[in-house]
């Protein structure tokens, strides 16, 4: 064979490689936003998300004592309002929520970012950009989250809800059926006999019970290996982590085959997970 045949083969060879590398990358989720460097569940958190390049940004929501959605984490205030005060989310309007100042904590260019509700996270997601939803708290806060994300005229293509509480997944999907909800869940380890749970026969269960279309699993290397996740794709599901930093963590869930890897720095791990291919 001439070196005039050799060599169109091998550019082709070549060139399906690296599509090959590109199709196995997944998206990559700014959890909590970018919330290495902005103060977590933050529009400042967000918004350096989707500039560092994340595909989609993760945030925490609630209900609030008047009904309206709202992205926080904790059940109180006390962690990032600091001395503004503690006040219990689901006990609290709206009102007095969004008056306090949560990013101070993390520095004073952040000063006066606020408690902001769904609507206004949704409002500066960009044409190309998607929300990972994870919803915390009473199960009722799944359908006014449900209603909000119909409306915004946000497509299932960009928007999926997590929660680690299975019945608020399923009301979701009563909800909004056309949305994907992923079941989130950790590990634990019994000292005693070294075995994890939960396994992946319980979690397959759970999510067939509650008519999830994917898991949202902690990244653990010692747990999830090659078995576990052909286990996930027989029964047709998506598979995502969380959170994750390590970039040596995140190229072995890559070579797995992960969907999305959330993370709290999305710039530095996506440019990580380039340099590895």
């Amino acid at each position: 064979m001439s070196w005039s045949t050799i060599l169109p083969l091998f550019l082709l060879v070549t060139f399906c490689s690296k599509i090959q590398v590109l199709e196995k990358t997944p998206m990559i989720v700014a959890h909590r936003g970018a919330s290495a460097s902005a103060p977590e569940n933050t529009l400042a958190s967000f918004r350096m998300g989707f500039a560092e390049g994340a595909d989609r940004i993760e945030g925490d929501f609630r209900i609030t004592a008047d009904g309206r959605v709202v992205c926080i984490h904790d059940e109180t205030t006390a962690r990032t309002a600091g001395e503004s005060g503690s006040l219990v989310v689901k006990d609290t309007e709206y009102s007095r929520l969004n008056a306090l100042d949560v990013g101070s904590w993390k520095g004073p260019r952040f000063k006066d970012e606020r408690i902001v509700s769904l609507e206004e996270v949704l409002a500066i997601v960009p044409p190309t950009g998607g929300v990972v939803i994870e919803l915390k708290g009473p199960s009722s806060v799944a359908r006014p989250a449900a209603e909000i994300v119909k409306a915004s005229g946000i497509g299932p293509d960009r928007i999926s809800f997590i929660a680690f509480d299975a019945e608020t997944l399923a009301e979701v999907k009563r909800a909004a059926p056309d949305y994907p909800t992923w079941y989130l869940s950790g590990f634990k380890q019994d000292k005693q006999t070294g075995k994890w749970t939960p396994e992946v026969e319980e979690l397959l269960a759970t999510a067939k019970r509650i008519n999830a279309d994917g898991l949202d699993l902690k990244a653990m290397p010692e747990v999830i290996d090659e078995t576990f996740v052909a286990a996930i794709r027989r029964a047709g599901l998506a598979w995502h982590v969380w959170t994750v930093n390590d970039p040596s963590v995140a190229r072995r869930m890559v070579e797995l085959g992960v969907d999305s890897i959330t993370t709290d720095i999305p710039g530095k791990m996506r440019a990580a997970l380039a340099d590895s291919q």
